[in-house]
């Protein structure tokens, strides 16, 4: 992540060292023309899931004939952010673990630091996820965006993918794989633009942090 008159970028830079969820296909690259090779440009190709990296899942993800990456809108994920880091642990996220959260008022957009996350090279574990009573509460509060430094916005372990089947019923999305480590808890402008790639089932996404004393 780096920081620049006010800009955090909070994404991933992707690579072969990028980890992939365990069985899904990583990063690679191979080149079509080569200038050293008597081409007149050098032409890459790329083979990666869309998973790899900081993206955004599209509903067709978790549910057959829910829309796909291309129908993503783009209101949630640009917009007033808050940052919030969680306690150590992998219980299920209940509304006492986001107390740093204010009491009353909207929260559009929540991006939770669990520590968790494959920004270090490694892919962990498990992780903590939301409760669906914390979840829930969140979308009363006209929650329109979750987004985790962790792999997924539900555990490791799940099969069910409650909390995006949650989220995406509730009328709201996510980001998953975000680098937090060096964001400070509190409120930014969140900008973070899903790839517009038809048919697939989630996006790669470029997600910038902007203080808000900086605008």
């Amino acid at each position: 992540m780096s920081a620049s008159a006010g800009w955090r970028d909070i994404s991933l830079a992707v690579s072969a060292a990028t980890p992939e969820w365990p069985g899904d296909t990583p990063f690679s690259c191979g080149w079509t023309m080569r200038i050293n090779l008597g081409s007149s440009v050098n032409l890459s190709a790329i083979t990666m899931s869309p998973h790899v990296g900081t993206h955004a899942d599209a509903p067709l993800h978790v549910h057959d004939g829910w829309p796909a990456s291309e129908a993503l809108p783009l209101h949630p994920f640009i917009g007033r952010a808050r940052v919030c880091t969680v306690e150590e642990g992998v219980a299920p996220l209940d509304a006492v673990s986001l107390r740093s959260l204010p009491r009353t008022g909207p929260i559009e957009r929540l991006l939770v630091r669990t520590g968790r996350g494959i920004a270090n090279g490694s892919f962990p574990e498990s992780w903590p996820a939301l409760s669906l009573d914390a979840l829930a509460m969140l979308l009363e509060r006209g929650l329109l965006l979750l987004g985790v430094d962790a792999p997924s916005v539900d555990a490791r372990e799940s099969k069910s993918l409650e909390v995006h089947r949650a989220l995406f019923g509730g009328g709201a999305f996510n980001l998953e794989n975000l680098d937090l480590r060096e964001v400070p808890d509190g409120e930014y402008d969140l900008y973070a633009f899903p790839m517009r790639i038809c048919g697939v089932d989630a996006a790669p996404v470029r997600a910038l942090l902007r203080d808000r004393e900086s605008r």
